[in-house]
C-alpha cells in the first residue's frame, strides 16, 4: 500500500526555496532530505513533490517578481531613460556569452541598470533583435542618445532600430586599445599626448591643428585606425559633443563603478541559472541604496527647512525692536506731525 504524502512542512519547503535559488538541482535537494532522515522510507514526500513544489511555487513566485521588476525598469527608463549606455566590456560567463548591460543615471548621480543581456553572437541581427526586444520592453521609447563601443555591428542595429537617437562612442573604450593599435609601449608618451589633445582641445580648428601635430611628431599620418577615429570626430570628440548633456557617462567612472558592483554578484563561473537570481540580487540592492539616499535626501531637506523656519522666527521677534529703535523724527514738524520712517 502506498503512503499518502502530507504537505510538504515549511521547513521542507523553506529548504526547496533556498536550494532552487542557489542553483542546486531538485534531485540533490531530495537527497539532502534522504540523507538527513536516514532513509526514503522515512520521509512523507517523494522526489516528484519536490519538483512539483518547484514549478507550482517557487517558480510562479519568480514570474510574479519578474513582472514587478519590469515594471520597475520601466518606470526607471521613462524617467532616466533620455540617455543610456550599452556596455558589452564586462567579463563573459562560463559559457563564453558577451554581457551587455543597458545603464542611466538617476536622480541621485548614480547608475542605474534598465536591463541586461547574454549574447552568443555580436552580429547585426543579434544586435538588432535585442535593441527590439528592449525597447518593447521600455514601451517603445528610444533614449534620445546612447554611448558604446566602437562595434561596427552594434552601429549598425543601432541605426535600424533607433533611428532617431543620437549614437556616440565611449572615449575610454578607444583609448584603451591604443596600446594594441599603435604599440604604444615603444613610445611612453604617445597615450598621454593623444588623450591630452582629445579632452583639450576647445574648438574643432584647435583639435584638428593639435591632431595633425600628434600624428606628425610620431610618424601616423598613414595608420589607418587614426585615420577611421578622425574621419568619425563628430561620434566621441568632447569639442564636438558639447552642445550634448550626457549626465556624466562619457567618462570611465560610471561604467567602471557599475562592473565594480556587478563583481559583488556575478563571476566568471557563474552558471545561467545563477547569474539570473544574482541578477536580481544585484537589482534589489541598487534599488535599496536609491531608497537610503532618497531617504537622505528627505532628511536633509526637513533639517534645512527647520533652521530657516527657526531663523524667520527669531527675526520676527527681533523685528519689531528694530524697527521701534529705528525709526527718526523730522525736524522742524511738532509732535502731532511725527512720522516714524523706519530705515
Amino acid at each position: 500500500m502506498l503512503k499518502q504524502h502530507m504537505e510538504l512542512s515549511m521547513f521542507v519547503r523553506r529548504t526547496i526555496e533556498t536550494n532552487e535559488e542557489a542553483g542546486i538541482r531538485p534531485r540533490k535537494t531530495y537527497q539532502s532530505f534522504v540523507a538527513a532522515a536516514g532513509s526514503h522510507r522515512e520521509l512523507s514526500f517523494i522526489e516528484k513533490d519536490v519538483r512539483n513544489y518547484i514549478t507550482r511555487e517557487v517558480r510562479n513566485v519568480s514570474e510574479k517578481d519578474d513582472a514587478e521588476k519590469f515594471g520597475k525598469s520601466r518606470a526607471a527608463c521613462e524617467y532616466f531613460g533620455d540617455v543610456i549606455s550599452f556596455d558589452t566590456t564586462y567579463n563573459t560567463n562560463r559559457y563564453n556569452m558577451v554581457f551587455g548591460s543597458f545603464v542611466s543615471v538617476n536622480h541621485h548621480g548614480q547608475s542605474t541598470l534598465l536591463g541586461c543581456a547574454l549574447m552568443k553572437n555580436e552580429d547585426i541581427q543579434s544586435f538588432k533583435w535585442l535593441f527590439e526586444c528592449w525597447l518593447r520592453c521600455m514601451g517603445a521609447k528610444a533614449p534620445k542618445d546612447i554611448l558604446t563601443d566602437q562595434c561596427a555591428s552594434m552601429q549598425r542595429a543601432i541605426e535600424m532600430c533607433m533611428p532617431t537617437t543620437i549614437h556616440h562612442w565611449y572615449i575610454w573604450h578607444i583609448m584603451k586599445k591604443i596600446p594594441n593599435k599603435l604599440n604604444a609601449k615603444r613610445h611612453e608618451k604617445m597615450e598621454q599626448e593623444m588623450s591630452h589633445v582629445v579632452s583639450n582641445s576647445f574648438t574643432k580648428e584647435a583639435f584638428d591643428r593639435n591632431w595633425n601635430d600628434f600624428l606628425t611628431r610620431y610618424g601616423l599620418e598613414g595608420n589607418k585606425w587614426l585615420s577611421k577615429l578622425s574621419e568619425d570626430r563628430h561620434i566621441w570628440i568632447p569639442v564636438c559633443l558639447d552642445h550634448h548633456f550626457w549626465v556624466g557617462m562619457r567618462s570611465t567612472q560610471k561604467s567602471e563603478s557599475m562592473h565594480a558592483f556587478f563583481n559583488k554578484f556575478i563571476t566568471r563561473t557563474s552558471s545561467l541559472s545563477q547569474f539570473v537570481k544574482q541578477y536580481d540580487n544585484c537589482l534589489a540592492s541598487r534599488e535599496q541604496r536609491e531608497r537610503e539616499n532618497s531617504t537622505l535626501q528627505i532628511s536633509c531637506r526637513h533639517i534645512a527647512r527647520n533652521k530657516i523656519t527657526n531663523r524667520g522666527a527669531v527675526s520676527a521677534r527681533v523685528h519689531p525692536l528694530q524697527e521701534s529703535s529705528s525709526t527718526i523724527q523730522r525736524k522742524g514738524e511738532t509732535a502731532s506731525q511725527d512720522q516714524c520712517i523706519p530705515h
